[in-house]
């Protein structure tokens, strides 16, 4: 692989890895839950996630919101490697039973 090609697929990951934030992100306001404390929850060691902090500028109000599955959310998480983010995630589902 070229070096032009592997910055390409670099840069779709990233860009691939920025919509899964924001999809986290708008899940969590679409079900009244903070994404920074849950992210906390799954990471409690890691500093302030700047993604984060701007995929939470590019949510909408629950009510303009599209529907977010659930599990379409969890699997992406897992394709990203956010396994941590996704167990937090799914305990949250089973013990608060969200669609």
């Amino acid at each position: 692989m070229d070096r032009s090609r592997e910055e390409e697929v670099i840069r779709n990951y990233q860009k691939g890895e920025k919509m899964m934030i924001l999809l986290f992100a708008q899940w969590c306001i679409n079900h009244d839950l903070d994404p920074v404390a849950i992210y906390k929850e799954a990471y409690p060691y890691q500093e302030k996630n700047k993604e984060l902090v701007d995929a939470m500028e590019l949510t909408v109000p629950k009510k303009e919101s599209n529907y977010i599955d659930s599990e379409t959310l969890l699997e992406v998480l897992s394709l990203y490697g956010n396994d941590d983010l996704a167990f937090v995630v799914s305990d949250l589902i089973s013990r608060r039973k969200l669609k």
